[in-house]
């Protein structure tokens, strides 16, 4: 029931924006190559089924492997800031700087160096989702309670014991925000890496689409992509509710 609950109001608003979406489409009369109807993007869904479906397993390949990527680099990359000031003052701010480039324009540097397979959308998932997860991290580590800490100095606990008994469980929060966080940008990743070069994959087929004008496709495409972002912050939200029962707890009582 509480499940229920919490799904029943964005499942309204949707409601109401497709209806919304759908009053404008008969109102205005504005074309299908502009603005495609609820209805018409239904249609493509159901008559492109099979293609969509072959080519989101490919996307979700992609992001899988991508995403556990940008988990092993940007822990790891957390943990070595956070365990050393002089390794924090020399790489935080290349970390900062690394979400300045704009991601199209490096994306056809990996593909250069790698070739036309799984590795470059790999490496441009993981440049974009690690950089939340690492910095939500580095936050977290840095919130563990100090009066905890001086006690365990005190009973001559040393660095490993202080990490693992109160700065990792006080980041964990912080963590899995980073994850969800970086679970939506997988998604946008797989896109842009799929749009440098690729002959497969959903983003491969929003460009197929678009060349061909054919709108309702596209937004199909959107739709089947926003479904698989779900997906996966729903994992992460569940694994979230799993590992830390009392962080939700406390907040419902909140």
């Amino acid at each position: 029931m509480r499940v229920l609950r919490g799904a029943g109001p964005p499942v309204a608003f949707a409601a109401l924006v497709v209806a919304a979406w759908a009053l404008l489409t008969a109102v205005t009369g504005i074309p299908e190559s502009s603005l495609p109807t609820p209805g018409q993007v239904a249609a493509a869904l159901w008559d492109d089924r099979a293609v969509l479906a072959d080519n989101a397993w490919v996307t979700i390949g992609e992001i899988l492997v991508g995403y556990a990527a940008a988990i092993a680099v940007g822990l790891s990359l957390a943990i070595v800031i956070h365990a050393s000031r002089a390794v924090e003052r020399a790489v935080y701010p290349w970390l900062v700087v690394s979400q300045m480039v704009p991601i199209v324009a490096i994306a056809p540097i990996f593909v250069i160096w790698t070739g036309f397979d799984l590795r470059p959308k790999v490496m441009v998932i993981a440049l974009v989702a690690f950089f939340p997860l690492a910095v939500s991290t580095i936050d977290g580590l840095k919130a563990a309670d100090p009066e905890l800490l001086r006690l365990l100095r005190t009973l001559g606990a040393g660095r490993v014991t202080r990490f693992r008994i109160a700065q990792w469980p006080a980041a964990l929060p912080s963590v899995f925000s980073g994850l969800k966080v970086a679970a939506a940008l997988s998604v946008i990743g797989a896109v842009f890496a799929e749009w440098v070069g690729s002959g497969e994959g959903l983003g491969y087929l929003v460009l197929t689409y678009n060349n061909q004008v054919a709108t309702a496709d596209m937004f199909a495409v959107i739709v089947v992509l926003g479904a698989i972002g779900i997906a996966l912050y729903g994992l992460v939200l569940l694994a979230e509710r799993l590992v830390l029962p009392w962080y939700h707890d406390e907040r419902r009582a909140l």
